[in-house]
């Protein structure tokens, strides 16, 4: 893997040669921004086990079409997936912090329809990650472990830290302390790229197939019993500096 700056310094370069196009022509984008929404939710649903294919997600979405013997969950996952992009768009637009109140916020528009009892609240039971050996925290230490989050994520904004790294600190954190009894890591991408879209770059797909998902589960377990995020902020880095060159290839 390239060392972390150098990687950091091409998004850089991406990065301003994307905002010299802007402001891109919006009717032109429309059609390449909804197949990039649903290919994010297809890729980021996939990654939790979800079998709807490419195809079917976006039949599932743009035509309501059901899918057969696909359950009725996976087929909430992926609306409620494509709606929650449209909410951390808006809301990157304008001003607005990061707090818990935001993050049970995304997490609402996750679980929809599909766990009322607990979509946008905290879980109130111990959990294990399979194939994990981290241990999330006690249920009663999950507000104060996310304050404390949430004021390294300030710490991080004041002292200049590059936003990719930022954006890599609040999934991985988010991930570890597991507030949520399900759909956290569709919130911490979320999240992730929430930040991301705000400081105008564009949303870091992470993918689904095997061989990806195990280097992303094997980079977030090394950050989590070792203390050592360098793999998993690489490997986001990576992927945004992929995803940028893509939507530079095509705005043209």
């Amino acid at each position: 893997m390239e060392p972390l700056n150098l990687i950091l310094s091409e998004i850089d370069r991406l990065k301003a040669e994307l905002s010299g196009k802007r402001p891109l022509p919006k009717g032109a984008l429309d059609k390449i921004q909804k197949a990039l929404d649903i290919e994010y939710t297809y890729e980021s649903n996939r990654i939790e086990g979800n079998s709807l294919t490419l195809q079917e997600t976006a039949l599932v979405v743009n035509e309501g079409v059901t899918i057969g013997e696909k359950p009725l969950r996976e087929h909430l996952e992926a609306i409620n997936h494509v709606e929650a992009i449209s909410y951390i768009k808006d809301i990157a637009q304008d001003k607005f912090e990061i707090d818990e109140r935001l993050i049970k916020d995304i997490h609402a528009i996750i679980l929809h329809g599909i766990d009322r009892d607990n979509s946008g609240r905290y879980r109130t039971v111990p959990v294990m990650i399979s194939g994990s050996t981290h241990m999330p925290p006690q249920p009663y230490l999950i507000e104060p472990q996310m304050e404390a989050s949430i004021r390294t994520y300030n710490d991080m904004t004041e002292n200049n830290e590059h936003p990719v790294i930022i954006a890599a600190y609040l999934h991985d954190e988010l991930v570890k302390i597991h507030p949520f009894i399900d759909g956290n890591g569709r919130t911490s991408r979320l999240l992730m790229n929430l930040y991301l879209l705000s400081k105008g770059y564009v949303i870091v797909n992470l993918k689904g197939d095997n061989q990806s998902k195990r280097h992303y589960y094997e980079a977030l377990e090394k950050s989590h019993t070792q203390s050592d995020p360098l793999d998993f902020y690489i490997l986001v880095a990576e992927n945004e500096k992929e995803s940028l060159s893509r939507y530079l290839s095509l705005v043209g």
